[in-house]
């Protein structure tokens, strides 16, 4: 049974969500279709994020962030997600890659660069998957090679968010090729220096907004302090923050079908069939009550991962599960929502077309829904 609690009084939750849901509202959502029909990076959004304190929300406001913690950091990326996960998205790789910067970086390092990150002034990427690493980040070919005057990074990168644009990358090397999972390290890596180059953009199906493209390292020339943490210890580095990457991506899935449900609710009530609101029919009374159901208990999941971190707890089984079920959640009602738009749900310009492209990217990144199943199945077998 849950025994954890919220670490702050329920009147500082409720403002967090009305204010990350009234920004998502009013500032993201009515620029969403545009934003997936160009493709567009919408850095004014995000700009105005930072300003709020929308990103690093775990981060002390010491180093620009919110100050609070995992469960807030649960409401914020359901709330952008129901705007545009895109949105929700950065948000969440922001969390990420603060979250490892103040973890494990020096004092210099953290006045460096946490508050560019939190600040929106320096563009991050979270450098880990290439061509055969994907779930089994173990099989990493990136190297860094210790010199003299630092290290010498080579190796390339593949779908990696923000690519394309960003001025550091948190790139996960082997620095111990002998040593296996156990030799590899993270550094903090200047992506406008020589060597490092950026292959062509990619256009996805869903969540447009995010650019994302491979990276390549060719003779790096990395400084000492490029370093993050200590060596070697980069791959428990990576692990320790997933299980708050995977409440955020729970979240965000979460959101994407609270929007899908809110859309459809809508559109049942004025869409007429028979001389009668489709609403009034059993049929699809029964699809809604089923969304409403299986998004709760994806809410729910994801907040009682939040609080077993945020207790000091280990939440590897509970993050999978909220990460695996809201996920696919996410798809199967999405799905359901365009359903209940008919064949206008299959139209661009329909916001359910969008939500349904959205959701399905959810189950693959930070970790596929097989690979979380077989994390659940180890703790279960334990």
């Amino acid at each position: 049974m849950l025994v954890e609690t919220p670490q702050h009084p329920p009147e500082v939750y409720a403002q967090i969500r009305e204010m990350a849901a009234d920004f998502a509202r009013d500032q993201i959502l009515p620029h969403a279709e545009k934003i997936d029909r160009d493709e567009s990076f919408p850095e004014d959004i995000f700009k105005q994020m930072a300003q709020l304190g929308l990103f690093g929300v775990t981060i002390p406001e010491e180093y620009g962030g919110g100050g609070v913690d995992c469960y807030a950091y649960a409401i914020v990326m359901e709330a952008l997600a129901r705007g545009y996960s895109s949105v929700a998205d950065q948000c969440g790789l922001v969390e990420l890659v603060a979250t490892l910067i103040h973890q494990f970086g020096t004092d210099q390092q953290k006045a460096r660069w946490l508050s560019s990150v939190t600040g929106f002034e320096r563009k991050v990427a979270y450098c880990l998957t290439e061509a055969e690493a994907g779930s089994d980040l173990s099989s990493i070919r990136t190297t860094a090679v210790r010199q003299s005057s630092g290290w010498r990074l080579n190796g390339s990168k593949l779908w990696i968010n923000n690519a394309p644009l960003a001025d550091i990358g948190i790139v996960l090397a082997r620095t111990d090729p002998e040593k296996g999972h156990r030799g590899m390290s993270v550094f903090v890596v200047d992506l406008h220096a020589d060597g490092v180059s950026r292959g062509p953009r990619e256009h996805k199906m869903g969540q447009r907004g995010s650019q994302v493209g491979p990276l390549f390292f060719d003779d790096v020339q990395l400084p000492g302090e490029a370093l993050l943490g200590e060596q070697d210890r980069g791959f428990y580095m990576i692990m320790s923050v997933l299980e708050k990457g995977r409440v955020g991506i729970g979240a965000l899935a979460t959101g994407i079908a609270q929007a899908g449900l809110e859309a459809a609710r809508d559109y049942a009530k004025t869409r007429k069939q028979f001389g009668r609101p489709i609403a009034d029919f059993q049929g699809i009374q029964w699809m809604l009550a089923q969304m409403s159901m299986e998004i709760a208990a994806a809410r729910a999941l994801v907040q009682r991962a939040a609080l077993l971190i945020d207790n000091g707890k280990s939440a590897t089984e509970a993050s999978s599960m909220a990460k695996c079920f809201a996920s696919d959640m996410a798809v199967r009602q999405t799905a359901e929502a365009v359903q209940i738009f008919g064949g206008s749900g299959y139209i661009k310009g329909y916001e359910v077309e969008r939500l349904y492209r959205d959701a399905k990217i959810t189950q693959i990144y930070e970790g596929t829904n097989q690979i979380q199943r077989t994390i659940i199945a180890r703790q279960l077998l334990k």
